[in-house]
This record gives structure tokens, C-alpha cells and sequence, in this order.
């Protein structure tokens, strides 16, 4: 039995996760602020390190697979958390668990990114390069002088930008741990509730053009997470994969 590490796992993407490989026969960790198998806070080091003192505590020597889903939205008043949860949460816990996935079977990890991070002025900014940096007191200063949606964009971007450097990297690939990325869409998650329930984000997320039409569901997203978990995936290594219904394709024709 394969044992799995999902991070965000009480709700939206996350517990669809869970829900995916408990169907395939998976032992899930969950990891979440309330109804999981570990409860802490990743938007700080306290937390983060509750986090993963848990989960050691619970798996033993060795993991098989870590999905790092816990975020917040562009909804969130204060940005800087944004940031401390989508960037460095989700980095400190794939570091964190990385040993244990050393001692797993075909071990693989994904992290939760998003298609809004190729879209957003800035890209190539400070923000990005501060949270690459592993400066987070720089990074979360920098948040908190944006919008909600260049914070959450900018910290996925980032996010993204980790995975593509640290997969081919000596202790990750070449411990033969596959790390890769999902970079979902609008999915109908209680998080993209609470943006459309906003009166300044509810209006952009429905007018953000999804070419096959509505927003994705979280079995979904949870399908792409299982698929670069799995065997089937074993040549993946640093892969970004658009799971949003065709928005990225529709921006960014001839990104290639």
C-alpha cells in the first residue's frame, strides 16, 4: 500500500485527492488547519514544522508520494499570508518530506500551481525572485503591496518556477523522486466560491474565458494529481500540467 502525503486535504482539490487515491488503495496523510490526520498551519515555521513532525510521526521511514495543495486565494485580505502558504508553505513541507520520499517506492511528488501564474504582469519581477531567493520576510513585504490576484498569481508562478529547477536536481531526481506540477483552471472548490462571492473578483473569474466551457470539478484536477503520482507518469520530471480547460492554449497560442 502506497502512502501519500496531501496537504489542503479537508476541502476542494485537496479532499478530492484524497477521495482519488483512498479509491486506488492508498494510505492518505492529510494535512490541513482542521479535520485531517495532522492540523497545522503552514503560513508560518511553526507550523510547518508541526506539519511535518506529524506526518514523520505517522508514516514512519518512508513516504510514496507528497501533493502539495494547501493555498489561499486572491481573496484573501492579507497578501503576504498569500504568499507564506501558496509559496513557502508548499515548498517547506516538499523539502521537509523529501528524505522520507527518498526511502519510498517510486516515490513522486506534485505541487498544486496554477494557470493564472503565465498570465499575470510581473512575472519576472521581485516577488518571484524573492520567494526563489527563499527570502520570505522580503517576499511577504513585496505581497503585501499588491492586489490580491498578482499576490496569488505571482506566488504559483513561483511555485512553478521551484518544481521546473528542483526536479532534475541530484536530490530529487537523482534520488529517484519524480517532482512535478498540476496547474489547474477555475475549479469549483469552496476557494473559487469565496472569489466569486467577491465583489471585485466574482466579475474576472466569470468573464476568464474557459474554452471547453464552464469550470472544471475537482475529480478533475485530482485525475491529473493521480496520473503524475502514478506509474503511468514515470517520464515526467518537472512537468507543468494545464489542467484548466483550455485557457492557457487560448492566451498563449505560440508560447512554443
Amino acid at each position: 500500500m502506497r502512502v501519500i502525503v496531501v496537504t489542503g486535504s479537508a476541502s476542494g482539490i485537496g479532499a478530492a485527492v484524497c477521495e482519488r487515491l483512498e479509491a486506488e488503495g492508498c494510505r492518505v496523510i492529510g494535512v490541513d488547519l482542521r479535520a485531517a490526520d495532522v492540523t497545522a498551519d503552514l503560513s508560518d515555521t511553526i507550523g510547518r514544522l508541526r506539519a511535518i513532525d506529524g506526518v514523520r510521526a505517522l508514516a514512519g521511514d518512508a513516504l510514496d508520494g507528497v501533493v502539495a495543495c494547501a493555498g489561499l486565494g486572491p481573496q484573501v485580505e492579507s497578501r503576504s499570508r498569500i504568499v507564506a502558504v501558496n509559496y513557502f508553505g508548499a515548498t517547506a513541507v516538499l523539502a521537509g518530506l523529501r528524505p522520507l520520499l527518498a526511502q519510498g517506492r517510486d516515490p513522486a511528488a506534485v505541487a498544486i500551481s496554477s494557470n493564472s501564474a503565465t498570465i499575470v504582469p510581473g512575472g519576472d519581477g521581485a516577488l518571484a525572485a524573492a520567494c526563489l531567493a527563499g527570502d520570505e520576510d522580503a517576499a511577504c513585504r513585496i505581497a503585501a503591496g499588491l492586489d490580491g490576484s498578482s499576490a496569488y498569481a505571482l506566488s504559483k508562478l513561483a511555485l512553478a518556477r521551484f518544481v521546473r529547477r528542483q526536479a532534475p536536481a541530484a536530490d530529487w531526481a537523482g534520488a529517484g523522486i519524480r517532482l512535478n506540477a498540476v496547474a489547474p483552471g477555475a475549479v469549483l472548490t469552496p476557494l473559487l466560491q469565496e472569489g466569486l462571492d467577491d465583489a471585485q473578483f466574482g466579475p474576472a473569474i466569470r468573464g476568464f474565458p474557459i474554452p471547453l466551457g464552464g469550470f472544471g470539478a475537482p475529480a478533475q484536477i485530482a485525475a491529473a494529481v493521480a496520473f503524475l503520482l502514478g506509474a503511468e507518469s514515470s517520464f515526467c520530471c518537472g512537468t507543468v500540467l494545464y489542467a484548466d480547460g483550455g485557457s492557457d492554449a487560448l492566451i498563449r497560442g505560440d508560447v512554443y
